[in-house]
């Protein structure tokens, strides 16, 4: 398949004062794209990128038994549950947490049962729990960043260890990554949300760790049967956006216009104001987007379905051909 030309997406970018995106396709990058290359290593907010990041940590935790079976019931790690006036709370499950569909009344960008609410609270977990459900667990997903926070409590119980100093055993040192910023919650465990700060080139390996299916220089770090179902479209949904997700990534798919038209599965990492971590596996792409002046506009621009896409369609018809 031809690579993609990508003068025309730097264009854009140059314009539109992005941050940085980087294009690996069959194993060459074809795209190293920085507005302020100088500072290329310094560490960026990836905002809810984060909770793909903490999906690879108990994925690799699962799999090495280090946590449990994902249809591990967490009043496990939370025995308060087993005397909340709901008894559905204690059956939530660890998997339940990872596709946000444990049932919790949550509105993540305000109001009283929100991530802003939670954060400034003395106890994020106590708030969680505390939450009431307004769905049967595994029914809806309710975007929520509280089970992230959740999940990052349990690897942190599970494995004796700080998410961040088990991050760097298991994921960042095998990714050659040593520069990052990690945001605690009050209890010192690192936020599973949000709150991580990585370089670009980090959120790229990290794209690239997952098109090889868990997989670097022949050394398997998540089972590729982990990272399959995790990327899988296990839930549908409607808020914040009309999608499918999994284990802390999205999935979706976009159409060629060819004949006969072609539907093109992908998933991804979101992050707010425009971060992305993006995954083709079909093309074998890997494209990550880094914002930092999304303020300026009320609606960030989706720079992969924006501009990528139609550059996949040139290929597309160029092969076609």
């Amino acid at each position: 398949m031809p690579f993609i030309d990508t003068a025309p997406l730097v264009n854009q970018l140059v314009e539109r004062e992005l941050y940085s995106c980087l294009i690996v396709q069959h194993g060459v990058q074809i795209l190293d794209y920085y507005r302020e290359p100088d500072k290329k290593e310094i560490p960026l907010k990836i905002n809810s990128c984060t909770k793909s990041i903490l999906s690879s940590l108990v994925s690799i935790a699962i799999d090495q038994g280090i946590m449990p079976a994902p249809d591990t019931a967490i009043s496990t790690f939370f025995p308060q549950l087993h005397t909340d006036p709901d008894p559905r709370k204690a059956q939530i499950t660890i998997e339940q947490l990872l596709t946000m569909s444990a049932g919790f009344n949550w509105t993540e960008f305000g109001g009283q049962h929100s991530f802003p609410t939670m954060s400034k609270t003395s106890n994020w977990i106590d708030f969680v729990l505390s939450q009431p459900l307004v769905h049967e667990p595994g029914t809806v997903m309710e975007y929520n960043s509280g089970c992230s926070q959740l999940l990052a409590t349990i690897l942190a119980q599970t494995s004796g260890q700080s998410v961040a100093s088990f991050a760097e055993q298991h994921l960042f040192t095998p990714l050659g990554i040593t520069q990052y910023v990690w945001e605690t919650d009050p209890q010192g465990v690192h936020t599973g949300g949000f709150g991580l700060q990585l370089p670009p080139s980090a959120m790229l390996q990290f794209g690239l760790l997952y098109l090889h299916k868990g997989k670097i220089d022949n050394q398997q770090y998540i089972q590729s049967s982990t990272v399959e179902h995790a990327t899988s479209p296990l839930i549908a949904v409607d808020s914040p956006q009309k999608a499918h997700y999994g284990w802390h990534w999205w999935h979706s798919s976009f159409t060629l216009d060819s004949q006969p038209k072609v539907d093109i599965p992908y998933y991804y990492a979101l992050g707010f104001g425009g971060q992305y971590i993006v995954v083709v596996p079909s093309y074998e792409l890997v494209v990550t987007v880094s914002a930092d002046r999304f303020k300026r506009k009320r609606t960030p621009l989706d720079v992969f379905r924006d501009f990528v896409v139609p550059l996949l369609e040139n290929v597309n018809n160029t092969t076609a051909n």
